[in-house]
């Protein structure tokens, strides 16, 4: 008996060794996470709970990935402190990321997730505001344990929507300004009964809205809610207006506008000047003005383009198109 109690306690002392050996080779972390998610669940329904999450520098995207074994709840660390590496690269941010798959897709390695989120990035001539919001932006993802793909387009949100949407059957898309970092990863990237706005706290407006029916910045839909307000308009080249007409079509779409708390929503701006060849259009309060007359007859239902490019980047989806012609459509030249 003493014998066979003495192997017992030898092959246990084993598979410890053999798991904290393991835990140091980056191969086998997946394996790991899977058999430690296993553990823990078991342990919490036996009344042992899991293990207390220490409080880390959640900036830093290689951290993401000592927490993939947490399966029973997602592993927030809530507030995110936003510091601008100098120099940093895509190839940088690709060796923090090793289980983003070609075109910015990720599935959490150990369980099925319950969301599949889109992120729709318009993007010109801002490539190291990008390189910092993928940074940020992957590892918080991953931390909500999203199933989700990164697009990024030179302007038409309505493009990267359509797209987008012939990979996977996305159940929310979120549009994102390029030079928009989330503070807070209890902001979560999933849609809500209603159409979300997200970023409800920038530090540019004082970490608060400047206005009731402001919906710039990020927001969300479902695609149900994108089509039922016919998508967004075609006709906004060049900055300013846009975001106005979307609230404007969410309240005559009859739908409202749901936000996270202030706590939650809050987001850092990259300080920039206006994009060279985005320049503010002249005719947005013209444009605005139109929208309760034009929205119907604006949108997905005229969306009219050519796909010249479709690169599946490491760490996002580049889309490039031609625009369809006047009627408010193409770039001026």
């Amino acid at each position: 008996m003493l014998q066979s109690r003495g192997r017992y306690l030898l092959l246990l002392l084993g598979v410890q060794l053999v798991v904290m050996a393991l835990l140091y080779h980056e191969g086998y972390r997946r394996r790991v996470a899977y058999f430690l998610g296993i553990f823990y669940k078991g342990g919490a329904q036996a009344g042992l709970g899991g293990p207390q999450g220490a409080a880390h520098n959640a900036s830093l995207p290689g951290d993401v990935y000592a927490n993939l074994s947490l399966i029973v709840r997602p592993p927030l660390r809530g507030p995110i402190r936003v510091t601008f590496p100098p120099g940093l690269t895509l190839e940088e941010i690709v060796r923090k990321n090793p289980y983003v798959t070609a075109g910015g897709r990720y599935q959490p390695p150990d369980c099925d997730p319950l969301h599949r989120t889109a992120i729709i990035i318009p993007h010109r001539n801002r490539e190291q505001h990008l390189r910092y919001l993928l940074y940020f932006l992957h590892p918080f993802l991953q931390r909500q344990q999203l199933n989700y793909g990164i697009y990024i387009i030179q302007q038409l949100l309505n493009v990267g929507f359509k797209e987008a949407m012939k990979d996977e059957d996305w159940d929310c898309m979120f549009f994102h300004d390029v030079d928009l970092i989330p503070e807070d990863d209890r902001n979560l990237y999933t849609c809500d009964r209603f159409p979300k706005h997200a970023s409800v706290a920038m530090d540019k407006f004082g970490y608060k809205l400047p206005y009731k029916t402001y919906f710039g910045g990020v927001s969300a839909l479902t695609p149900e809610q994108y089509m039922k307000m016919n998508g967004f308009p075609n006709n906004y080249w060049g900055w300013g207006g846009e975001d106005d007409d979307i609230a404007v079509r969410v309240a005559l779409s009859g739908m409202l506008i749901s936000r996270p708390s202030i706590q939650h929503g809050r987001y850092r701006m990259i300080k920039h000047g206006h994009d060279k060849g985005n320049e503010q259009n002249p005719r947005r309060f013209n444009l605005l003005a139109k929208t309760r007359r034009t929205w119907r007859q604006d949108g997905m239902n005229t969306l009219d383009y050519q796909l010249l490019a479709r690169d599946l980047q490491p760490l996002y989806t580049n889309i490039t198109v031609a625009i369809g012609t006047e009627k408010g459509q193409r770039h001026p030249t």
